[in-house]
Formats: structure tokens, sequence, C-alpha cells
């Protein structure tokens, strides 16, 4: 009798997959006190390697502004490679879109913060995220536009 195979998820690598800054008003944007509003949109994808490999990235682009005037623009994409192995395939989605995100995140964090105090700008702490109530919201708008396509 064979024995089934235990569940495997591993990480292979984690690493920076694309990084850019812009700083568009340099220096004057320098001389400014105002306290700059911060814009953060972040998003998530895979793909597949190779059977039970997986390249997981985050990515996000924080812009930040005094009154009109854009102080930066970062935008990274932090990646890793998974290995996910006899898991059922209902389950394998969850892994990818929430336990491999959850992994990425603070990587993602600390590059961004590293990035623009290099910059010159006082350090940005990306605030923690939710990945599983944006895996469950991102499953309803699925659902819906299913049912909108339906119709």
């Amino acid at each position: 009798m064979a024995e089934k195979e235990h569940p495997v998820f591993s990480i292979e690598k984690i690493h920076v997959k694309d990084l850019s800054l812009e700083i568009p008003h340099a220096p004057r944007i320098f001389l400014e006190r105002e306290q700059p509003e911060v814009n953060l949109q972040l998003s998530n994808k895979h793909s597949v390697i190779d059977e039970g490999m997986y390249e997981v990235w985050l990515t996000s682009t924080i812009t930040a502004k005094a009154k009109e005037k854009v102080m930066f623009l970062v935008e990274v994409q932090q990646a890793g490679i998974f290995q996910v192995r006899n898991i059922p395939e209902a389950e394998i989605e969850p892994v990818l879109g929430i336990t491999c995100p959850n992994i990425l995140f603070p990587y993602l964090r600390e590059t961004v913060s590293d990035i623009v105090t290099r910059a010159g700008f006082p350090s940005i702490i990306l605030n923690p995220v939710n990945f599983e109530a944006i895996y469950h919201q991102n499953k309803q708008k699925a659902k819906g536009n299913s049912a909108e396509k339906a119709n």
C-alpha cells in the first residue's frame, strides 16, 4: 500500500523583481516642510514556473505629495519562488493568494522603507495588510462579475 505523500510548502527564494524611484521635483522638494499625503496601491499575482513551483509577487506603488507636488514615487515588485506540492488543487489558490503574500509583505515593507530613506526622505512604514480579506473580496468580485456575464 502506497503511503500518501506529505504536503510540501517551502520558500525557495525571495527577491526584488523590480524597483523604481522618481523624485520629479528634486532638489526643491527637499525644502518642503509640509507633511506629505501618502497613497499606497497594492496588488499580488502569481505564475507557474514549473510543476509545483510558483512565483508570487506583490506590486506596490507609493506616491507622496506635498500640496499638489509629487515628492516621490516608489514602485516595488517584491517576489518569491515557492514550492507547493501535494496540496489539493482547491487549496493551492489560497496558499498563493494569502500565505505567500503574507510572507512577502515584510520584505516589501523593508524595501520601501530603505529606498525612501536612501532617497533623503523620512522613512515610510507601511501598515500591515490583511491578505485574507483582500483574497475573499476579490473572490466575491469575481463571482459577481461571473453572475453579471451570465445574465
